[in-house]
């Protein structure tokens, strides 16, 4: 299991503009087959893009907040 926190990708706000930097260090977590938990304050563009460039990359994805709990955005494990 891996987690990723959303906030420690940027400094101060995020900046879509920053986003292919954002991207190259969550892909430097080696995250290819294994399931990855996505957490920390951040916008919800950063989420969403995120949770699309790991699809097809992870075997799943689980958003955590402290409102929500974790919610399965996918899960590819075929067992």
């Amino acid at each position: 299991m891996v987690v990723i926190d959303v906030s420690e990708l940027y400094e101060q706000q995020a900046k879509l503009s920053d986003y292919q930097k954002y991207l190259k260090k969550v892909l430097s977590m080696d995250l290819e087959g294994k399931d990855v938990i996505i957490t920390g304050q951040g916008p919800i563009w950063l989420y969403l893009k995120i949770a699309h460039d790991l699809h097809g990359k992870v075997r799943s994805l689980t958003y955590n907040s402290p409102v929500t709990g974790n919610v399965k955005i996918f899960d590819h494990n075929p067992f």
